[in-house]
């Protein structure tokens, strides 16, 4: 068993829900993906080993997976995206208003900086999300997107 599967069972063990298998599924689909991702996209992946499950339980269990430290949800476009947060560093988004591609950068000043400014309005900061909303290479240039 994994450490996230074991964060996830004791979490669900504090809250008096179950593990089931259906919820370690999605935890194993979790601890796969690349960047981020939406429950509608998630659901085939689900469905290629659990055919019945249903979009529902899908949010339930990323709702959970948030909860307990191993996601993050993020909303971007009107859509709640997530995205794996166990074990990963920290990085912001540069978001495209028409296609939505959503792409992570980090940058060692940004993060400077943003310590700066709290300790100048003497302000702890305990985390922070930074979303950069703009038009994409592909989209600006008339190309499909992927293309």
């Amino acid at each position: 068993m994994t450490i996230e599967s074991e964060i996830f069972k004791d979490y669900l063990s504090q809250m008096k829900l179950r593990w089931t298998p259906q919820r370690q599924a999605i935890l194993d689909l979790l601890l796969t993906q690349k960047g981020h991702f939406t429950a509608e996209t998630l659901l085939p992946q689900v469905h290629s080993f659990l055919p019945e499950l249903g979009i529902a339980t899908v949010y339930r269990t990323l709702n959970l997976l948030v909860q307990c430290g191993l996601a993050r949800e993020i909303h971007l476009n009107g859509k709640r995206h997530f995205e794996p947060l166990y074990r990963r560093g920290h990085h912001d988004h540069l978001v495209c208003i028409r296609c939505g591609a959503i792409f992570e950068f980090e940058h060692p000043l940004i993060e400077k900086l943003q310590l700066e400014i709290s300790d100048q309005h003497r302000f702890t900061m305990q985390s922070h999300r930074m979303e950069i909303l703009g038009i994409c290479r592909t989209c600006r240039e008339g190309k499909e997107p992927g293309g």
